[in-house]
């Protein structure tokens, strides 16, 4: 077999990358274009001690329609996993077209070749923000986009866009959504490192206004590694015309509030916290509180996370701490 890989140098994909290569004898195709938040480190550190002769690495920009030469390099993939977006939301709201331009467009580029390339599985990874908050039980497959900001409004449309390719073009594709990710190489603007980088320098950690405290489900990024690639080995996509393509929620059971979490992280390191509330829809207009996803349809096809999410954090926290390159 062989599987595309697409945002590899990224957080995520890495880490797939990785688990795909420790898991499986697959041969793997790592794509990446170095023009956003992927770096060269992450793959270098998480193909230590793997086989280099199972792994192709190609730098190409999705943003533009494929080559004929750049498509003889992905002759005979089986499998694509596509994670490849950009996917900050401070950033979506302070420059909106661009961001969103981005993720249309190499998204119609991947698309666009995935339907010529005889696959068994198009997986689009993307996330639990395109249906808004919830406010009890968490969302189920399916239920209707409520994007909240530029950047989960642009997964919306990457969703959007791969169910308009299955049905008109018979791709064999599968959609999942997932919860906010921690793990080890994670950039600094995420919540973990950032809190990491806080505590251990002393300084004060920013956490939404009290009673109004926002709170995430939380799943480390070997459990979203491992859960693809259980779909990849135990489920074949539907293909029109059936009733609907396949969507499966990748879900974690942990749910924390930021204080609590950055509570979790400083006890980790030893190191008292040190916080301030702040109202964050000063700089995330229409902020979501609280999100959250049904998981229940992942579980029935026999998935469970391998690993444990507290003690997931500290190995996190742990690595980071030894690794302090990565909160530059």
């Amino acid at each position: 077999m062989k599987v595309l890989i697409t945002g590899v140098g990224g957080f995520v994909g890495s880490h797939v990358l990785r688990h795909l290569m420790e898991e499986t004898d697959w041969d793997v195709i790592g794509l990446d274009s170095f023009r956003h938040h992927g770096k060269l480190d992450r793959v270098q550190y998480q193909m230590l001690g793997q086989d280099p002769g199972r792994y192709t690495h190609v730098v190409y920009d999705l943003a533009i329609p494929f080559s004929p030469q750049f498509e003889e390099k992905l002759r005979d993939v089986d499998y694509v996993l596509h994670l490849a977006s950009e996917s900050h939301v401070e950033r979506a709201i302070a420059d909106p077209r661009p961001f969103v331009e981005n993720n249309v467009s190499l998204q119609l580029s991947l698309l666009e070749w995935a339907v010529t390339a005889e696959l068994k599985a198009f997986i689009q990874i993307s996330t639990d923000e395109v249906y808004g908050p919830i406010t009890e039980n968490g969302h189920r497959e399916g239920e209707p986009y409520r994007p909240s900001n530029p950047y989960s409004a642009s997964k919306a449309m990457q969703e959007c866009l791969t169910y308009s390719y299955w049905r008109t073009y018979g791709l064999p594709a599968v959609i999942t959504n997932t919860m906010n990710i921690v793990g080890e190489m994670q950039d600094t603007e995420k919540y973990v490192p950032k809190a990491i980088r806080a505590i251990s320098r002393g300084e004060v950690v920013t956490v939404h206004p009290e009673g109004k405290i926002g709170t995430r489900f939380y799943l480390h990024a070997r459990n979203q590694a491992d859960a693809l690639l259980y779909l990849l080995r135990n489920h074949e996509p539907t293909r029109f015309p059936a009733p609907d393509l396949d969507r499966f929620n990748i879900v974690s059971n942990v749910e924390l509030d930021n204080l609590t979490l950055a509570d979790c992280v400083a006890g980790a390191m030893d190191q008292p916290l040190r916080y301030e509330l702040v109202d964050f829809h000063a700089t995330r207009p229409g902020h979501d509180l609280r999100y959250g996803l049904d998981g229940s349809k992942l579980a029935a096809l026999g998935w469970k996370p391998p690993v444990e999410f507290y003690r997931s954090l500290r190995r996190t926290v742990e690595w980071t701490l030894e690794h302090p390159e990565w909160l530059k």
